[in-house]
């Protein structure tokens, strides 16, 4: 199935407007409370962006890129080159926990899950593949108007009938078994929510 259809609107945006929005991926890394040691998997890795700046992070650890493409977890690799804590899934996201060959201590997915069509379900199949207690954390774009969210000097980001509040976000997600640990400013227009698996 393709990654269009999974999740409508979520492609990999323009490098040059990318960069510019987020150039300092380490510090956003950090303000997300990925650590030394963790097992992070970058659910929707695309070029892997921000799969670097985990890989650096974690050190010791280890991160995980992955996506349904086949061209993207390629671009991840190259962009990855020469880090030996990076290992990479190609799969779909609704197989994330029977993909994994152990479960995760943090799943991020960043900039993706306003395009997935049952977010729920996909909150329940990243709860499955992580450990007790573990992290899962979503970067969103706020819910303002497209006009209003220039990069370079053009409209960027989701349709603005796509993006999603904070609130809609801890909607969807905490009924898959996940409570709000924490919610960090991303600036200029994103949000983190980073979640906590409750265990029964």
């Amino acid at each position: 199935m393709r990654q269009d259809r999974l999740f409508p609107a979520s492609a990999m945006p323009d490098r040059d407007w990318w960069h510019t929005l987020w150039p300092n991926p380490d510090r956003v890394v950090r303000a997300l409370r990925i650590g030394q040691g963790m097992t992070v998997v970058d659910l929707g890795c695309g070029d892997g962006y921000f799969t670097a700046a985990i890989a650096r992070q974690v050190g010791a650890g280890r991160v995980i890129g992955f996506d349904i493409g086949p061209a993207k977890l390629e671009q991840a690799q190259a962009a990855c080159e020469g880090m030996s804590n990076c290992s990479w899934l190609l799969g779909d996201a609704m197989a994330l926990h029977r993909l994994l060959a152990v479960p995760a201590d943090y799943v991020l997915i960043a900039n993706t899950f306003h395009g997935v069509p049952d977010k729920t379900a996909l909150a329940r199949e990243v709860a499955a593949a992580l450990k007790p207690n573990g992290r899962f954390a979503i970067v969103n774009w706020y819910p303002l108007q497209r006009e209003e969210t220039t990069v370079l000097g053009q409209p960027r980001g989701p349709k603005t009938e796509m993006r999603m509040s904070p609130e809609q976000t801890c909607m969807r997600v905490e009924p898959a078994g996940f409570k709000l640990e924490t919610r960090v400013e991303l600036p200029p227009y994103h949000y983190g929510a980073i979640f906590i698996r409750v265990t029964a």
